[in-house]
C-alpha cells in the first residue's frame, strides 16, 4: 500500500476543522454524536483522511459507547495499534495504515469472534454502501 504523507498544511486543506482535530490530533468527538454511530446499511467504511479501506459493515456492531464498533478490521494490513497511555490511562490507539491518521481505540470487551471492540470516532470514517452488481 502506498502511504499518503502531507504537510499540516496540506491536511488542514482537505479536512473539516472537526475532521482535523480528531484524525491528525488525536481527539475524540463526543459519544452519539457522530453520523455512522447507529448506520445500519451493507458497505465499507473508508478513512475520512484517505479513503483507505478500513472497517467492514458485516463486522459493525452496536457496543452501546455512542462510537461505532467493529469486531475487526477489514483485513490485516487496513490499521495500525498503537500504545496510548494519555489522560492517565493505558490504551490501544488505532490508526489508519495508509495516513497514520488517528481512528479510535481498540478494547479486549468485544463479543466473539474476535473478542475486541475497535471503537472508532464517526468523524474519521466515511461510509460507502456496498454496490449491488
Amino acid at each position: 500500500m502506498e502511504k499518503l504523507d502531507l504537510t499540516d498544511a496540506e491536511w488542514r486543506e482537505r479536512l473539516t476543522p472537526t475532521q482535523y482535530h480528531v484524525l491528525r490530533e488525536a481527539g475524540t468527538e463526543r459519544a452519539f454524536s457522530g453520523a455512522l454511530n447507529d448506520n445500519k446499511a451493507d458497505g465499507l467504511y473508508l478513512c475520512a483522511a484517505c479513503e483507505n479501506p478500513l472497517f467492514d459493515s458485516d463486522d459493525k456492531y452496536d457496543s452501546g459507547s455512542g462510537w461505532p464498533s467493529f469486531t475487526r478490521p477489514i483485513g490485516p494490513d487496513a490499521v495500525t495499534d498503537h500504545a496510548d497511555n494519555s489522560h492517565g490511562m493505558r490504551r490501544v490507539e488505532t490508526r489508519c495504515a495508509r495516513c497514520d491518521s488517528h481512528l479510535g481505540h481498540v478494547f479486549p470487551d468485544g463479543p466473539p469472534p474476535t473478542g475486541l471492540r475497535y471503537c472508532m470516532n464517526s468523524v474519521s470514517l466515511d461510509f460507502r454502501p456496498r454496490s449491488d452488481d
